[in-house]
Parts: C-alpha cells; structure tokens; sequence
C-alpha cells in the first residue's frame, strides 16, 4: 500500500532533532523524499542516517544566499519541492526590559525572517508548478503573548500574519500555505522555559486540559495531513495543536 506522500519531496528547515526531525521521519515513512536543512551538523547527519529517503544539508535560514543554494540543490535534484515546512526556530526568555536588541534580532531573524526567505525562495517555484502544500510552524504564543517571550512572541505572530499573506498570494496558482501552533511539546526547546527548567512540569501540565505535555510526533501527524492531498482545500488556517491549553477551563 503506497503512502500518503508517495512521490513527494519535502524541505523542512530545522529538521535536525525535535518537532524537524519527527516529521522528517514520518514523512520518510509515507513515502516522500525528505531534504532536512540545519546548523545542527551531528544532529542532521544523525537523523538523515535513520532512512534512506532522508538527506541531510547545512542550511543557515537568515542567509537569503544560502536559500538560493538549497532550493536550487533540491529542484536540481528532485525536480520539485511539494512541501516546504519552515520549521526552523529558536525561544530566548527575558523581560522586556533587560531584552537586547542583539537577543531580540536573533529571534527574529531565523523565527520570522527565516519564514519570510523560505516564502520568498520556494512559494514561486511552487507556484510555476501549480501545486504545493508549506506549512509554517508558528506556536501559541502567536495566539497569545506570555511574560518574558516577547522577541519569541513577536516572531512568532508574524509568522502566523505572514501566512495569511501568503495564502492570498499563492492560492491562485494552487499552493496552499498553512500554520501550526503547538503548545508544549517534548523538544530540546521546551526545556528551555523558566517553569521546566525550575522543575515546575506538574503544575505547567495543569493548564493543560488534556493533562500532559504532547511528543513531537504527534505535531508531525498534522504536517502529514497539511502535506498530503487529504487537505488539499484547506488553505489560510490555524491549526492549533495544545491539547486545549490556549481554551482553558
């Protein structure tokens, strides 16, 4: 039986470890060709090594030079890029008032500006194509701001808005452009918050309606369904996967 993305190629920025990497393997095993792009250099050449169908390649996201090169390796290679998964993100805490501009600019530019230079250099060749699905990982926090998140927020918002801008533009020619907004998910980057980090997990969990913190596969389950043909008429929308967090009760 062939898999959901049989004959597909997929990019995914970030794809070295956590959420990139989940879906990498996912979609090795539904049948695409996968190209993950990284600086995790170990961590990338690690989780290509898991199948065949994954190809690992050095990839900074803030580089619109380093784009140009990606993009024109894998058409040149595969012929086509079906979906782009601009995954690629870092989380930095601080209160406004000691953030940096330096820290602030860091965040922005591999979360957001990341996104935009993957929008840039793939939705066009999509779009000559007529057809392809990019999924922009955004969060909850562009749904919602938190005390100490404010760069991590803001870019994060932007890629939620940015998404919504693509979607009108690329719709045209056939290529959809949705986001994801996870909540906690068992990743390097969750331990980065100030609660995990103070050994505050059960009483985080307790904001969470469904009582426990997601694996990464399971926001890898809702890229496949956004990268396969299942959702072909779904274009513009936020997929919110938090286990009701963001709802409350």
């Amino acid at each position: 039986m062939a898999g959901r993305l049989e004959g597909k190629t997929a990019l995914i920025t970030g794809g070295a470890r956590g959420q990139g990497a989940a879906e990498a393997q996912l979609f090795a095993d539904e049948g695409a060709t996968v190209v993950i792009t990284d600086v995790l250099d170990s961590d990338g050449e690690a989780t290509a090594a898991t199948s065949d169908s994954i190809r690992y390649l050095h990839h900074d996201v803030t580089s619109e030079d380093e784009w140009t090169a990606v993009v024109q390796d894998v058409l040149e290679d595969y012929g086509k890029i079906d979906t782009l998964i601009n995954n690629a993100g870092i989380y930095r805490q601080a209160p406004i008032g000691s953030l940096s501009v330096e820290m602030y600019m860091e965040v922005i530019n591999i979360n957001q500006v990341g996104v935009f230079l993957g929008l840039k250099h793939v939705g066009p060749a999509m779009c000559a194509a007529g057809s392809g699905s990019i999924i922009n990982i955004s969060s909850i926090a562009g749904m919602r701001g938190g005390a100490g998140s404010l760069a991590y927020s803001a870019s994060k918002w932007a890629v939620r808005g940015m998404t919504k801008v693509a979607m009108s533009e690329f719709a045209p020619s056939g290529v959809r452009v949705n986001s994801i907004h996870p909540g906690l998910i068992e990743t390097p980057m969750l331990h980065q918050l100030p609660a995990i980090e103070q050994g505050l997990t059960e009483q985080l969990v307790r904001r969470i309606p469904y009582g426990r913190i997601a694996e990464a596969v399971e926001v890898a389950k809702l890229a496949l369904f956004l990268a396969s043909d299942d959702s072909e008429y779904m274009n513009g929308v936020e997929f919110v996967i938090d286990g009701g967090m963001t709802q409350g009760i």
